[in-house]
C-alpha cells in the first residue's frame, strides 16, 4: 500500500505537475521549454502586430505607417506598465509555490488581479486626456498625428483587459503551466490575424479598423487565461479586504521597480522616434518596421525574461540557491546561441524583409541597416533582459531599474544624438544598438554576484519580497551587497 503524500502548509493538496515544477530536474531544460512555449505565444502577438502593419501599408498611403510606428511607442508606455505588475504577481505566487503554500499562492494570485485592474483604470484616465499632446511631443505632424491619436483613442481604453490578460498569463508560468500561458496569447494572436483584414479591408476601416481588432483580440486573453487558472488549477481565489490589504505592500515592493523598470525602454525608444522623425516620416516608416520586426525576430529573448522569473522565483522559495546559477548560466548559453543564428538569417534576407514592407528610399536602407549590423547588439541586451528577471524575482527590483534606466537613457540618448548627427537615421539606429553592449554585460556580472552572496546573507531570506538598494556612496555596479528597505 503506498503511502499518501502529506499535504503541504496552506491546506489544499497539489494538482499534478502544478506546485514547486522548477526545483527538481535539468535547469536547461525548464528554461528551454518555458521559453520554447513562450515564445511561440509571444511571437504570434508580434507577427500579427507585424501583419497589422503590412496590411495598412498595402493601403499605399505613408502617413498611415507613420502614424502606427508613433501609436505603437505609446502603446509600448502602456503595455509596460502592465508587465512591470505582471513581474511582481509572478514573483510573489512562484515563492508561495516554491515554500509548499498553495492556499497562500491563491491568495496572491487573486489580489495580483484586483492590484492590476485598479492600476490600469488609473493609467487609462491620466493619460486619454493628453493623447493628443503626447503624439505631437514625439514630432508627429498633420495628417499623421490625427491618425495616430484616433488609434490610440480606440485602444487605450482597454488597458485594463490588457493587463488582467497578461496577468493571468503571468501566473500560468508561476505555476509552471508553460503550455496553456502559451495559449492565452496564441490565441489572442490568432484572433487578431483573423479580424485586421476583415476590419481593415472587408470593412474599409482602415487604420481604425485595426485598432477594432486589437481591442476584441485583449478579450481573448482574458477569456483563455481565466479558464486556464480557475478551471485546470484552481489558482485564483476571491481576495478579501484583508488580504488586499496585506499583500500591496509586497506587491508594490517588486512591481513599482519592475514598471519602473519596463517604463525605462519605451522612454529610450521614444527617444529614437523623436531623432527619427527629425529625417521624415519614410525614416520613422522604417523604423516601425524595425520595431516590428525586432520582438518577432528576438521573441525568444523577450520570452526568456519571462521564463526564468518562475524558475528562479520557485528555486529561491525552496532556497536552492545552486539551481539559481545553472539557471543563469543555462540562460546565458541559449542567448548566445539564439542571437547569433538569428542574425545571420536577418542578414541573409534583409533585401527580401524590406521588399515584404514595400519599403523605399529612407525607409530601406534603415530596415537593411539594422538587419545587417544592429540585430547582432540583441546579443547584450539579452544578458539585460534576462539579468533584469533575476533582479525582480529575487528582491534587488531596483537593480533592474538601474540598469535599464540607465540602458535607455545613457545607452541611448548620446549614442542615437550623435549618430544621427553625423550619419543621419542609420547612424541614430547604429547608436541604439551600440548603447546595449555596456550595460548589457555590466548588469550580467552584477547579477551573478548579487546570487553569490544571496545563499550567505543575514537576514531578507526567501520568505519575504523585500527590495534592496546599494549602501549610501556605493552604486549597484559596484556593490553585490545592498540594504534591506
Amino acid at each position: 500500500m503506498t503511502a499518501e503524500k502529506p499535504v503541504p502548509a496552506g491546506g489544499q493538496p497539489p494538482r499534478r505537475g502544478e506546485q514547486a515544477k522548477f526545483v527538481t530536474g535539468s535547469t536547461m531544460r525548464h528554461v528551454v521549454v518555458m521559453t520554447a512555449t513562450g515564445s511561440i505565444g509571444l511571437v504570434a502577438v508580434f507577427i500579427v502586430d507585424a501583419l497589422n502593419l503590412f496590411y495598412i501599408s498595402l493601403l499605399g498611403q505613408q502617413e498611415l505607417a507613420a502614424a502606427i510606428g508613433y501609436a505603437g511607442t505609446l502603446l509600448f508606455f502602456s503595455t509596460s506598465i502592465a508587465i512591470g505588475l505582471s513581474i511582481a504577481a509572478t514573483a510573489l505566487t512562484a515563492r508561495a509555490l516554491g515554500r509548499g503554500n498553495r492556499a497562500e499562492a491563491r491568495e496572491i494570485a487573486g489580489a495580483s488581479i484586483v492590484y492590476m485592474i485598479i492600476l490600469m483604470t488609473s493609467t487609462v484616465a491620466l493619460t486619454y486626456p493628453f493623447l493628443g499632446d503626447l503624439v505631437l511631443m514625439m514630432g508627429a505632424k498633420g495628417e499623421t498625428a490625427k491618425l495616430a491619436t484616433e488609434f490610440m483613442q480606440i485602444v487605450l481604453p482597454s488597458l485594463p483587459v490588457l493587463g488582467i490578460g497578461m496577468c493571468l498569463s503571468a501566473l500560468l508560468r508561476a505555476v509552471g503551466d508553460a503550455k496553456r500561458a502559451m495559449y492565452v496569447t496564441l490565441g489572442a494572436g490568432a484572433l487578431t490575424a483573423v479580424l485586421d483584414p476583415v476590419f481593415i479591408f472587408g470593412l474599409d476601416l482602415g487604420i481604425h479598423g485595426a485598432a477594432i481588432a486589437t481591442v476584441i483580440s485583449r478579450f481573448a486573453l482574458v477569456g483563455i487565461g481565466l479558464y486556464s487558472l480557475l478551471r485546470i488549477h484552481n489558482l485564483v481565489a476571491m481576495p478579501s479586504a484583508t488580504i488586499i490589504r496585506r499583500e500591496i505592500r509586497p506587491f508594490l515592493a517588486i512591481g513599482l521597480p519592475a514598471l519602473m523598470t519596463q517604463i525605462a525602454t519605451p522612454v529610450g525608444n521614444t527617444f529614437v522616434t523623436t531623432t527619427m522623425a527629425e529625417h521624415g516620416d519614410a525614416a520613422v516608416a522604417g523604423w516601425a518596421v524595425v520595431g516590428r520586426l525586432i520582438p518577432v525576430a528576438f521573441g525568444a529573448l523577450f520570452a526568456l525574461s519571462g521564463a526564468v522569473g518562475p524558475i528562479l522565483g520557485q528555486n529561491y522559495g525552496a532556497k536552492r540557491y545552486d539551481r539559481l546559477i545553472s539557471t543563469m548560466r543555462d540562460s546565458l548559453v541559449f542567448i548566445s546561441i539564439y542571437t547569433l543564428v538569428t542574425w545571420a538569417v536577418l542578414a541573409l534576407f534583409r533585401n527580401q524583409i524590406a521588399d515584404i514592407f514595400g519599403a523605399s528610399g529612407e525607409a530601406r536602407e534603415v530596415i537593411v541597416f539594422f538587419c545587417l549590423f544592429v540585430a547582432g547588439s540583441f546579443l547584450f541586451n539579452g544578458m539585460l533582459f534576462v539579468a533584469n528577471a533575476a533582479f525582480n524575482n529575487l528582491g534587488y527590483a531596483l537593480y533592474s531599474t538601474v540598469f535599464n534606466w540607465s540602458r535607455s537613457t545613457l545607452g541611448v540618448i548620446p549614442f542615437v544624438w550623435l549618430g544621427s548627427l553625423w550619419y543621419g537615421a542609420q547612424g541614430a539606429l547604429a547608436g541604439y544598438g551600440l548603447g546595449a553592449v555596456v550595460f548589457g554585460l555590466a548588469s550580467i556580472i552584477v547579477c551573478f554576484r548579487v546570487i553569490a552572496k544571496i545563499e550567505d546573507r543575514d537576514g531578507g531570506g526567501p520568505d519575504e519580497p523585500v527590495v534592496h538598494t546599494p549602501p549610501a556612496g556605493q552604486s549597484a555596479f559596484t556593490s553585490g551587497k545592498a540594504s534591506t528597505l
